[in-house]
């Protein structure tokens, strides 16, 4: 993961609305494409750099730390 550029975590976003934090993380990383995924969904486990994950409940919540992955 230290050979990614940019930010790479993003605490402080769990508990807003998911199509929020998906502007705000690429406002402070364009490196990656982030995208919203319900919480309940199967993913693939390869990591990416370019990749981060936001985990939203039914309500688009943001309900887990999104990083880069």
């Amino acid at each position: 993961m230290s050979s990614c550029k940019g930010k790479k975590s993003w605490p402080e976003l769990v508990g807003i609305n998911g199509d929020a934090a998906v502007q705000i993380i690429r406002s402070e990383n364009s490196s990656v494409s982030a995208s919203t995924v319900p919480e309940d969904s199967f993913v693939t486990t390869d990591f990416r750099c370019d990749r981060v994950r936001v985990f939203v409940d039914k309500q688009d919540i943001v309900t887990r730390v999104p990083n880069i992955g």
